[in-house]
């Protein structure tokens, strides 16, 4: 138990600090990173809670698809870190007092009666905690899971039109216009006076 213990204050440790390296740090890529490094070390907690699935699934949709299009994306744009900054001091004390105020609601969270911490009884060999996660998504919560599912859809198609816009800056083919066109328009004969 002691080594278990080691392990997980540990990857706690190095969990909190990357999440404030994260929010701390001045460039986006290495926030993105620090925020990747998060991802692991909360997937290692979910392996010392015996909860593989949740682990893999972390790791590979997270850090495997969320934050590589995510560290794409920051790395294309060309983001003025010096205009993002500028009303950092500005808005330091409300920041400060939600983040107190998360901490104490953490804390009288935590030493509520639901999360009285005992000793857990050991499972058999032939446990599946994929197969438990699965019988109660598609039993008990199987409508929030739906409409989880549909809000998703719902963002997504939002984020598509939002991002869909007339550029006015470009050149456009216009397929009509192309086919439509007549051959005199196209080409010109033109008589040469021979001297």
């Amino acid at each position: 138990m002691l080594v278990q213990s080691a392990v997980f204050y540990f990857f706690a440790t190095t969990l909190v600090i990357a999440a404030l390296a994260m929010i701390t740090v001045r460039n986006p890529v290495h926030a993105a990173l620090f925020l990747v490094l998060v991802f692991f070390t909360s997937a290692a907690i979910w392996l010392l809670l015996e909860a593989e699935f949740l682990a893999i699934v972390l790791v590979l949709v997270y850090v495997g698809a969320v934050m590589v299009l995510f560290l794409f994306v920051v790395m294309m744009l060309d983001i003025n870190i010096a205009k993002i900054r500028a009303g950092y001091a500005k808005y330091l004390p409300i920041g400060v007092l939600v983040s107190v105020m998360m901490v104490v609601e953490m804390i009288v969270v935590l030493n509520g009666p639901a999360f009285n911490l005992q000793k857990p009884q050991p499972k058999p060999n032939d446990y599946s905690n994929t197969q438990e996660l699965g019988e109660l998504l598609f039993t008990e919560y199987v409508y929030p899971f739906e409409i989880a599912g549909v809000i998703l859809l719902v963002a997504i198609i939002a984020a598509i039109i939002l991002t869909m816009r007339k550029r006015t800056d470009g050149k456009r083919q216009n397929p009509s216009k192309q086919i439509n066109v007549n051959k005199r328009d196209r080409v010109r004969l033109v008589s040469l006076d021979k001297d």
